[in-house]
């Protein structure tokens, strides 16, 4: 007797195969004849009537600040601290503030102004402390968020919550639903790819799960691809010894045929994801290699990232493959940066952060815009959460920490549809709280979505029962932020 299974299973494929015939391939048509309209870049695994509207990005590069940097030391420029300093930090501006418990047994919380001068840069003025001397001189490219705020106030939750919409573990990432939505743009390369870099001298801090650039409940093929920066880029992408190439392609062939017989019998859509990533790796092979390999970068190139640019997983290296990552037609790239958690001696640390990250920030906006890209690239940077104006611990005028803020810290944004030379909100004189235009996680993911020409409200997911997006039932577009 026949398997019942089997014959649903097939009707199901049947159907399916019918039901797409009448109306998908037109769909997928009529999309593609879309993008050509809004002027996008040839795509390939586009969700039908994607783009919704006409993108000003084609991509994005997250610089993810591990660890919640001090505005206060780095882009909030505050005078009234120096009067202030060593004073209480007024209960009235505290207010019902949830604390961490590594200070809320303190029995005062001293107001610690930043050590570091500040100075306005370019025609439009922004602040930039001496820490950040060449993000400075892109000043006037640069579209400042001040007034960033979040639900989430330890590093864990707060950094999930930053890359996935949800404070737990377990939702589609926003690379992932960006690749989920809009496709590839180059067929040799992941959609989505990240990587990692700590401090050359210091503590590397909160540690990184690959969760945060996962796929939650989505089909796992539009996880983010991690680059590694010792041994093979991506793992296993090197053939075995005494495997020759055209054996590879043999094996990647075979298996191929025997995992189509494994989803025509049971019909699992994983099964397509492997086959699909089994032939991903296999192009790879030849990618990746001249992906990584920076021999053909002009010396110009290489002064501007400067000598930390030739060490493999330094920020800078990494910020240098994001440029290359982004004109190969990869859609989404992420550039984690541990090691911003600074408790105690923040003043040495964060200079020592600085130092690793500024010049590379500053290298890939010069570098995308003489290669006209920056028009069509929209670069982010922050962390999860900023931190409090109160000292934690002693207050010396040497030695100061800070401890987790999550009521307001600054993010930029530029290039890719950003209106730039402009600040977006004020925080209070203390930088305790927002005083004006308030932007929470999901305004900002929101807007990243909306350059790249999604509606932030129409890419959902079906998932037990539900139709789940990434800004869940928040957002509203940062409309002083765009162009």
């Amino acid at each position: 007797m026949a398997d019942p299974r089997n014959e649903i299973a097939a009707a199901l494929t049947r159907r399916h195969f019918f039901g797409r015939t009448a109306t998908g391939v037109g769909m997928a048509a009529l999309a593609h004849l879309l993008r050509e309209d809004l002027g996008a870049e040839e795509v390939s695994g586009a969700l039908p009537g994607l783009p919704h509207f006409a993108p000003t990005a084609k991509r994005v590069i997250y610089l993810f600040q591990s660890g919640g940097p001090s505005t206060l030391e780095l882009l909030d420029h505050k005078p009234m601290l120096e009067k202030w300093a060593g004073t209480d930090l007024p209960a009235s501006v505290r207010g019902n503030q949830r604390l961490t418990s590594m200070t809320a047994t303190q029995t005062g919380f001293p107001v610690a102004p930043p050590i570091f001068k500040f100075a306005q840069h370019g025609q439009s003025g922004h602040w930039f402390s001496e820490l950040l001397p060449e993000t400075a001189k892109m000043a006037d490219d640069l579209c400042i968020i001040k007034t960033m705020n979040t639900e989430q106030i330890n590093h864990d939750p707060a950094t999930t919550f930053a890359m996935t919409g949800f404070q737990l573990a377990g939702r589609p990432s926003v690379g992932a639903w960006l690749s989920y939505g809009l496709g590839t743009a180059n067929k040799d390369l992941p959609t989505f790819v990240v990587m990692v870099s700590a401090p050359k001298t210091g503590s590397a801090g909160q540690p990184l799960a690959d969760r945060l650039w996962g796929t939650g409940f989505l089909p796992t093929r539009y996880q983010g691809v991690k680059l590694r920066s010792t041994g093979d880029p991506v793992l296993y992408i090197t053939d075995p010894e005494g495997f020759e190439k055209n054996q590879r392609e043999r094996f990647v062939n075979d298996l191929g045929k025997f995992n189509q017989m494994r989803y025509d019998e049971f019909n699992d859509p994983e099964i397509n994801t492997r086959i699909a990533q089994y032939e991903m790796a296999f192009r790879m092979q030849s990618s990746v290699p001249e992906l990584t390999d920076m021999s053909k970068e002009s010396a110009h190139t290489m002064d501007l990232y400067g000598p930390d640019a030739k060490t493999p997983g330094t920020f800078a290296a990494n910020c240098l493959m994001a440029r290359r990552l982004a004109e190969r037609g990869v859609r989404v790239i992420q550039a984690y940066h541990r090691g911003w958690d600074h408790h105690s001696n923040l003043a040495e640390n964060i200079k020592r952060q600085a130092r690793d990250t500024d010049r590379g920030c500053a290298a890939l906006l010069q570098d995308l815009k003489e290669r006209d890209m920056l028009k069509d690239t929209l670069v982010v940077w922050g962390g999860e959460f900023g931190r409090t104006v109160y000292c934690q611990g002693k207050l010396t005028p040497e030695a100061y920490g800070r401890d987790h803020h999550p009521r307001c810290f600054s993010m930029w944004m530029a290039g890719g549809g950003v209106k730039p030379g402009v600040s977006v909100g004020e925080t209070d004189d203390y930088c305790y709280n927002v005083a004006t235009d308030p932007v929470s996680v999901h305004d900002l993911n929101t807007t990243v979505m909306h350059t790249m020409g999604v509606d932030h409200t129409k890419l959902t997911f079906k998932y037990q029962g539900r139709h789940f997006r990434l800004t869940d039932v928040h957002g509203n577009l940062i409309k002083k932020a765009l162009a």
